[in-house]
């Protein structure tokens, strides 16, 4: 069960433990740590995934755009550097101890936050 939206969380959360659901907005390989930006109705928090946890880091790995994950795991400061002042969530990540994948999603023919792409050109590239 979800305890929070992704885009709510921010340093009052810290050194908790909560449950997110959302989309893959993005994701990244930074040598063997994996970082995944999950969108929900809210906004976007950034969740870190790394080795010490095998199952989590195995379906984040997995993981692509648009994917379903339902993401446990504790609240922490990101590492000085790394802040992101214009999000709630900018000054926060959630290290993941539990992914679940409640949707995967084929690869969409357009990026979905692509201002550049007309409603024209989504509306021809529905299924």
């Amino acid at each position: 069960m979800r305890t929070n939206y992704c885009g709510l969380i921010n340093e009052a959360y810290l050194d908790q433990t909560v449950t997110v659901k959302g989309w893959v907005h993005r994701r990244r390989d930074h040598g063997g740590v994996i970082f995944i930006d999950l969108r929900d109705r809210e906004g976007i928090v950034q969740v870190v995934i790394d080795p010490d946890t095998p199952e989590a880091f195995a379906l984040a790995d997995s993981a692509r755009n648009e994917f379903v994950l339902s993401v446990t795991g504790r609240v922490r400061h990101r590492p000085e550097g790394t802040t992101n002042d214009k999000m709630v969530s900018g000054k926060i990540e959630i290290l993941a101890k539990e992914i679940e994948i409640l949707n995967p999603a084929a690869t969409p023919p357009f990026m979905i936050d692509d201002e550049n792409i007309s409603e024209t050109v989504r509306l021809q590239n529905r299924v």
